[in-house]
C-alpha cells in the first residue's frame, strides 16, 4: 500500500471527528476545518495511510431506517445515553452516491485535505461498498436492472429481505443487500453483479473514486464473489474483482484495494488482486487466549502473511480495552502489530476507549483516557518506526522445554527480525495467564564467541548473554503472565 514492505494505517470515523471538531469551533466543522497539528501527528507517529470512514453522500432514506429501527436504536441509546435526533445520520454504508458528502465540504475539500496529507506523506484510504447502495440511490429509478428483484411471495416469505420500493416506473419489490448468513440490511438495495451492466457501472464508480484517494477498503468483498452471490442469490454472475482492479489500474497504477472479509477467504482475495485482506483469524484466535492456534497462524508463508491487514478493533469489532484485560491486551497488540503484514489501529484505540461507535452515528460518548494505555501504544510506536519492522525479515522462532516435563514452553510465541545493515530484533510473548519457561533458539550463528546484549525496547530490562551459550543452548526465558520482550540485539 506504500514503498514499504509493512506500512500502518489509521483508521477515523470522519463524522465523528468532524463533531468534535464542531463542538471545539463553536460552528459546523467541514474537512478543511481538521487541524494541520492533527494530520502532524498521524505522520509522527509513523503512519502511513489514514482511512476516512464515511466520507461519501448518504441521504435521508437510510437515516430514517436508522432513526426507527427499535433494535439500532437500543444499540445506540447504550452508547450515547444522552442520545438525541441529531447524532443520528445513517449508515455510512448505505451510499446515496460516491460524491463526498455536502455536510463534509465536498469533493474540493477532500481534494485539499489529501494534499495536505500527501504534503506530509500521508496516504488517504475512502470507502468502497461493492454489494449495496443506498434505497434512494439514483440507480433506483434509472436502472432498476441493476438490483436483485424479488416477488411478492419473497416479500411475503421474508420481509427482512425483501421491500416495496416506488420508483418512476411503477413499484417494485427489490431484496435488501446482505450477508447470506443475517437477515437484510433494512437501509439498502441488493445490487445485482449477474449484470453485466451493473459490473461496468460498478468499475466506474471505482475509478471515479481512484481519482479522489490512494486506496479503497472494500466493504464484505467476498458478498460479490461468483460462488458467494450465486449461494446467496441463485444467480451466476462472472467475476468482478480482477477485471475492477485491473481497470483501475490502468489509470492508476499505485492505487491499492483492501478487502474485509471473513469465512478463510482471505487468500482467494488476495489472488483476486487486493494488497491486502482483514485478518480476522489472527484476531479471533488471540481473543481464545491460547497460544498454540495464535502461532500456528503464523507458520504460513509470507506471500499469505505479508497482504494480511492486522488489527485489534475496527469500526466492526468491540473495543480491545473492553475486550482484553490489560496485560493481555498488550501481548495481544505486540504479536498483531510487530508480525508482518499492515499494522492496522483504530481511533480511540490508543486512549482505551470502551464503546464502540456504529456508523450510523455521529457522535462518540466522551470517555477518560487510559494514561498506562496510550503511554503503552507510544512506546509501541515508536519500536514500529524502526525501519526493521518496516521492511526487514521476519522469522518465526521455535521454543523448547526449559527443563523435561515443563509443558509452558508452547505458551512462547517468538520472532526474530533483521535487515541486511545488521539490524536485528527478538520478540517473545508469554500469550498465557501462567508463568512460562523456554529455551529459545536464535537464529544468528555468528554471535557465536561474542557478548550478545538484549536490550528491552518496550522495558528498562538489558541483559548480556554469551553467544556461544545462545547459539548451542538458546535464550532462557522465564516470563510471566502475558508479559514479553521487544529485544534490540547486538553483539560485541
Amino acid at each position: 500500500m506504500s514503498d514499504l514492505r509493512y506500512p500502518a494505517l489509521y483508521q477515523i470515523n470522519t463524522r465523528v471527528w468532524l463533531t468534535e471538531l464542531t463542538r471545539v469551533l463553536g460552528r459546523s466543522a467541514k474537512l478543511d476545518d481538521i487541524p494541520d497539528a492533527d494530520l502532524d501527528r498521524f505522520a509522527e507517529l509513523g503512519f502511513d495511510w489514514v482511512w476516512l470512514l464515511s466520507v461519501w453522500q448518504t441521504g435521508s432514506a437510510a437515516r430514517a431506517i436508522s432513526c426507527a429501527n427499535t433494535g439500532w436504536r437500543r444499540e445506540f441509546a447504550d452508547t450515547l445515553p444522552d442520545l438525541g435526533e441529531q447524532d443520528i445520520a445513517g449508515s455510512g454504508f448505505a451510499i446515496q452516491s460516491y460524491t463526498v458528502h455536502c455536510d463534509l465540504g465536498g469533493a474540493a475539500a477532500l481534494a485539499r485535505l489529501r494534499q495536505r496529507m500527501q504534503q506530509r506523506g500521508l496516504k488517504l484510504m475512502l470507502d468502497f461498498v461493492p454489494n449495496h447502495m443506498a434505497l434512494d440511490h439514483a440507480w433506483m429509478d434509472e436502472h432498476p436492472d441493476y438490483f436483485v428483484h424479488g416477488s411478492e411471495t419473497d416479500l411475503a416469505r421474508s420481509p427482512h429481505n425483501y421491500c416495496r420500493v416506488q420508483t418512476k416506473n411503477g413499484p417494485l419489490v427489490l431484496a435488501h443487500g446482505r450477508d447470506p448468513y443475517f437477515d437484510g440490511w433494512p437501509d439498502t438495495l441488493q445490487l445485482n453483479y449477474g449484470n453485466p451492466d451493473l459490473q461496468q457501472a460498478m468499475i466506474g464508480e471505482l475509478e471515479r473514486i481512484a481519482g479522489q484517494c490512494d486506496g479503497v477498503r472494500c466493504d464484505m468483498a467476498m458478498l460479490v464473489l461468483p460462488d458467494v452471490f450465486e449461494r446467496t442469490w441463485g444467480i451466476r454472475a462472472d467475476p468482478f474483482w480482477p477485471k475492477a482492479i485491473e481497470s483501475v489500474r490502468r489509470e492508476h497504477p499505485h492505487f491499492r484495494f483492501m478487502a474485509e472479509v471473513y469465512w478463510d477467504l482471505e487468500w482467494t482475495m488476495q489472488q483476486q488482486g487486493f494488497e491486502y485482506a482483514y485478518d480476522k483469524q489472527l484476531y479471533d484466535r488471540l481473543r481464545g487466549a491460547q497460544a498454540r492456534p495464535v502461532r500456528e497462524h503464523l507458520y504460513a508463508g509470507l506471500d499469505y502473511q505479508d497482504k494480511l491487514a492486522r488489527f485489534l478493533e475496527n469500526h466492526d469489532e468491540p473495543r480491545t480495552a473492553a475486550t482484553f484485560e490489560p496485560r493481555m491486551h498488550e501481548a495481544a497488540a505486540i504479536i498483531t502489530y510487530l508480525s508482518p503484514g499492515l499494522r492496522f489501529f483504530h481511533q480511540g484505540q490508543f486512549e482505551g476507549c470502551r464503546k464502540r461507535i456504529s456508523p450510523h452515528l455521529v457522535r462518540a460518548p466522551l470517555e477518560n483516557v487510559d494514561a498506562s494505555l496510550q503511554g503503552f501504544y507510544e512506546r509501541l510506536m515508536t519500536v514500529l518506526r524502526q525501519p526493521v519492522f518496516r521492511d526487514g525479515t521476519w522469522t518465526l522462532l521455535e521454543s523448547e522445554p526449559a527443563w523435561e516435563g515443563n509443558w509452558t514452553w508452547d505458551c512462547v510465541i517468538a520472532w526474530s527480525w533483521q535487515r541486511a545493515d545488521g539490524e536485528r530484533r527478538l520478540i517473545a510473548v508469554n500469550y498465557a495467564g501462567n508463568q512460562s519457561q523456554c529455551y529459545l533458539r536464535i537464529p544468528f550463528s555468528d554471535v557465536s564467541g561474542r557478548t550478545v546484549r538484549l536490550r528491552d525496547m518496550m522495558g528498562t530490562a538489558t541483559f548480556d548473554r554469551d553467544g556461544q551459550d545462545l547459539v548451542s543452548r538458546g535464550l532462557y526465558l522465564d516470563l510471566p503472565p502475558w508479559s514479553y520482550h521487544a529485544f534490540e540485539l547486538t553483539a560485541s
